[in-house]
């Protein structure tokens, strides 16, 4: 009788010690909840500011001119932003095309991407497709890194989300073109078309629009300079969808650019992906802003 008392006490206290933990750790989880909604709270950007003006240096861009001092073979930055009304449609479709077909419908997120996102890495058994939108991807380069951590993951939605509900579409593409990388140093479209065609962009061709828009993947090492394999494909890919969007409206055309593999060396050119998709006929139309 006795020992059956003992062992009951014994596993009535293991039982509230479980409990006790338990309740630690519930709270400690919504402590660090309420800390993280604060750090978002006085993190969050006052949108008034990027509106309209001049376009605000990125992160990545101020992270490159950092690198630089360390690295001093790299060139010295490249980076002049422009108006909206300086940049060709055609160069504004391709890239639309390219890196998120349903920029314009959607509301920051695109949750055909997403779904193809997580069905494409489970197939493949890692983590290669991000099914970023141009939204995600401008907040990234404005204020984050390109570290795949979670939190910073979510704090990236929240960004998003905020952007989408105080700028206006034109102005999000507008930062986006001025602030994507284009090559080592060289950011947005200004830059790249001064670097590769000596031309200011204003003037680009539609064949040059369209090497732009396919440099955005892996920008380094994919260009209109180093015209490697992947690049001449995905250019390829890129003409096909916007011939046919007239017809047959594509989805996205390839992982964005942060879901690049690893860079090939210098010499080596690789193989294109087997990511580069034909058109779907399922995918809504494209609109390019006016």
């Amino acid at each position: 009788m006795f020992r059956r008392k003992k062992s009951a006490r014994r596993r009535a206290n293991k039982s509230s010690r479980i409990t006790l933990w338990l309740w630690r750790a519930l709270l400690f989880g919504f402590l660090l909840i309420a800390l993280d909604a604060f750090y978002l709270a006085i993190r969050l950007p006052n949108w008034d500011q990027y509106a309209d003006g001049p376009i605000k240096k990125s992160r990545f861009i101020e992270r490159y001119e950092i690198e630089r001092a360390e690295n001093k073979d790299w060139p010295a930055l490249s980076w002049k932003p422009v108006p909206l009304a300086n940049i060709p449609k055609h160069l504004i479709r391709a890239v639309v095309v390219a890196e998120d077909s349903r920029f314009y419908s959607h509301k920051g997120f695109d949750t055909e991407a997403i779904q193809d996102a997580i069905e494409y890495d489970l197939a493949k058994r890692r983590f290669a497709y991000g099914g970023s939108t141009l939204s995600q991807q401008t907040v990234k380069n404005l204020f984050f890194s390109g570290s795949r951590n979670p939190l910073r993951k979510l704090h990236e939605i929240v960004f998003t989300y905020s952007m989408e509900q105080h700028l206006q579409k034109r102005r999000i593409i507008e930062i986006y073109l001025n602030i994507a990388e284009f090559g080592r140093g060289i950011y947005g479209v200004e830059a790249a078309a001064q670097r590769y065609f000596h031309k200011p962009v204003s003037a680009v061709s539609e064949n040059e629009a369209i090497e732009l828009a396919a440099t955005l993947p892996g920008p380094v090492n994919h260009n209109p300079a180093a015209r490697t394999r992947f690049f001449l494909h995905h250019k390829r890919t890129v003409e096909r969808h916007l011939a046919s969007v007239a017809t047959t409206p594509p989805k996205p055309i390839h992982p964005p650019s942060q879901g690049m593999p690893p860079a090939a060396p210098p010499n080596e050119t690789p193989a294109p992906p087997d990511e580069l998709q034909e058109p779907s006929d399922e995918a809504p139309p494209i609109e390019v802003a006016p």
